[in-house]
């Protein structure tokens, strides 16, 4: 393990090694692109080849067009034509044991200790308390453990009180699960009569391959540009005001409690529900009017999963300025959603403790009850809980006329 800039520590150790070839895996950020050129332009002048593969989708780039030769833009047309193309070849299992003997050995003046993480700049964290079993053991133990309970993926997935989710977006952005192993066991499991579940799974798993693809046809949105170019003109809310509203929101204070818990769920634990992903985001450009950048940048430095595409298509997806977003006038309300998905206030009880003793009835919208009621639960807005930062339907009104100018 090496630690400093690839572009001169590959290069460098391809020297020592004395290798004919370096292999690596295709990425799909810009960034990334550039600097394996300039890996493959060094390698080149020493005379190494430098190849690169296919490895962290299922169809990538170029392999799925529509019929007039042209990348999709809408993800249902973009399935279909994954789901007709798809063959056993594209779900095979790659058994690299058999090629280790190929691969340089490490000589030992290059065995030497693994630099810590200190070392590599990062802060301790509290990774060891979470509920995250890491490496390639610890992928297989979450999928054996989802494959018990994939039946019932599609009614529960969107609740975050209730154990959904598969929880392996983290293994997928960091390879120690295979896509190809969890699509193989989607694609099968959702052919049988009782394959709901893996349907939705597996549609969940294709999203994934559309946002690599529009990444790789439109390089443009790694530097911040909206899908829909006209909504790159639209005016966000500006100021100390703003400023503020994007303080409260990142540190769980909006007074929405299912925006706040959900925060917290990512501030505390690297993590957030999917379907909080999609209500926080709503509720950053659509009630808060700040710009959608602000809260992916957000979430690209809290988030273990993080990955620019999917976080990028997410966003754009809740700001409606992406492909095949939602549309402009499709505002979230964070109070029916709080209602519909957390009905019982078991998450927001998690992450708001304050709450606890708050019946069903107020804990979404904790302010209607009235001071005298809140008092008698122990809570005083202001005081252990913040008051709502706006009202939502004053927001809503706001946004329409934003994006309808």
């Amino acid at each position: 393990m090496l630690y400093g800039d690839p572009t001169e520590l590959v290069p460098k150790l391809a020297d020592q090694l004395r290798v004919d070839a370096v292999l690596t895996n295709h990425d799909y950020e810009p960034a990334a692109i550039e600097r394996d050129e300039a890996v493959r332009e060094r390698l080149a002048e020493t005379g190494r080849t430098f190849l690169t593969f296919k490895d962290q989708v299922i169809f990538e780039r170029a392999e799925l067009l529509t019929g007039q030769n042209k990348p999709f833009t809408v993800f249902t047309p973009y399935k279909n034509a994954w789901l007709k193309q798809l063959t056993s070849f594209d779900l095979k299992p790659y058994p690299v044991e058999t090629y280790v003997n190929h691969l340089a050995s490490l000589p030992p003046a290059l065995n030497r200790q693994l630099p810590t993480l200190e070392q590599l700049g990062f802060a301790p964290g509290n990774l060891a308390e979470l509920d995250l079993p890491t490496g390639m053991s610890g992928a297989q133990r979450l999928l054996d453990d989802f494959l018990t309970r994939i039946d019932s993926y599609a009614e529960r997935r969107d609740f975050p009180a209730v154990k959904g989710p598969s929880y392996l977006s983290v293994h997928l952005r960091f390879g120690t699960v295979s896509i190809r192993t969890l699509a193989r066991l989607a694609h099968e499991m959702s052919l049988q009569p009782d394959g709901r579940g893996a349907a939705t799974w597996l549609s969940e798993l294709i999203w994934r391959d559309f946002y690599f693809m529009i990444l790789a046809h439109h390089p443009r949105l790694a530097d911040g540009a909206s899908f829909k170019e006209e909504y790159d003109r639209l005016r966000w809310e500006q100021g100390p005001e703003a400023d503020a509203a994007f303080a409260a929101w990142c540190e769980g204070r909006t007074g929405y409690p299912l925006i706040d818990a959900a925060m917290l769920q990512l501030n505390g634990t690297g993590y957030m529900h999917n379907r909080l992903r999609m209500v926080t985001a709503s509720f950053l450009v659509k009630d808060l009017g700040v710009d959608w950048r602000l809260g992916e940048r957000y979430f690209a430095e809290q988030l273990n999963d993080y990955d620019f595409a999917a976080n990028n298509g997410g966003w754009q997806w809740a700001a409606s300025t992406g492909c095949d977003a939602q549309p402009y006038f499709r505002i979230s309300n964070p109070i029916t959603q709080s209602e519909k998905f957390d009905a019982d206030g078991r998450f927001i009880k998690r992450y708001l403790p304050q709450l606890g003793k708050l019946p069903a009835k107020w804990i979404h919208a904790p302010w209607l009850a009235g001071a005298e009621r809140l008092e008698e639960f122990g809570v005083a807005l202001g005081d252990n809980y913040p008051a709502p930062i706006l009202d939502h339907a004053q927001a809503r009104a706001r946004t329409l006329a934003r994006f309808g100018k």
